[in-house]
């Protein structure tokens, strides 16, 4: 008799799944920041500090105790840091950089994602489910000059909700979709902010147990807290693996 053709999808079967991936996403964005009641000016990313796409690493960790439910955790720290030379006058934590003045500059947002996934319906060959997540966010900027070193610094919970998919095209490869975000309700002008993170990715599973990944994120956060502001965007590809057991 011939051999039975397997049908369901490799790679669900485990308990403990660690993913790493690098992430090489192009810059794109503004900060401003307010201080001694002076405001500050919008300075961009890549026209004024110079930033230029960088690679990243990022860690993932997923825990199945059954079937529908997972327990996940990833972090991911995005970190820029360049030198370069002013070409407009600019205002930044009440002090004041002049053109053509050589700077140091970072920019840092680091976040700890711990979520619970359920997969309200699933089969062999793929499945959809919901996201709630709590996001461990620090964010920091920081102009390094012979003037002055000046740094602003924010970290906080926040709350995200979203959406996740898995559909294996054939049994050793799968297409998986990842939506999740959240808005702060508009009830008080002076505090705005919400963010979104974009994630869709392909498998290639070896066989049960090791996983090869390719994908395109894209991670953009908008905050605007009385007069500072930070508005990002990080697109791209990334390459990764996994194991389960």
């Amino acid at each position: 008799a011939a051999p039975e053709l397997r049908t369901d999808g490799i790679g669900e079967k485990y308990h403990v799944q660690v993913g790493g991936t690098l992430w090489m996403p192009a810059p794109s964005g503004i900060i401003s920041s307010e201080q001694f009641g002076i405001i500050g000016d919008e300075i961009d990313f890549v026209s004024d500090l110079g930033f230029k796409r960088s690679r990243f690493g990022d860690l993932r960790i997923v825990l199945r105790p059954s079937q529908k439910h997972r327990f996940r955790i990833q972090y991911t720290p995005v970190v820029y840091e360049a030198e370069t030379t002013l070409n407009r006058t600019v205002i930044f934590n009440g002090l004041t950089y002049p053109v053509s003045l050589p700077i140091q500059s970072s920019f840092g947002w680091k976040v700890w994602r711990l979520g619970y996934e359920y997969d309200f319906f699933y089969t062999p060959r793929g499945f959809a489910g919901v996201l709630l997540e709590a996001r461990m966010t620090e964010f920091s900027a920081e102009l390094n000059s012979v003037i002055a070193r000046e740094s602003t610094v924010a970290r906080g919970p926040l709350p995200a909700i979203g959406g996740v998919g898995r559909f294996y095209i054939i049994p050793e490869v799968a297409i998986n979709f990842e939506l999740t975000g959240f808005k702060v309700p508009d009830i008080d002008p002076k505090y705005e902010a919400n963010y979104f993170d974009w994630d869709i990715h392909g498998t290639f599973n070896v066989n049960q147990y090791v996983g090869m990944q390719v994908g395109w994120r894209r991670m953009t956060t908008f905050l605007n807290i009385e007069n500072d502001l930070g508005d990002t965007k990080f697109q791209g590809l990334w390459f990764g693996g996994v194991v389960r057991y």
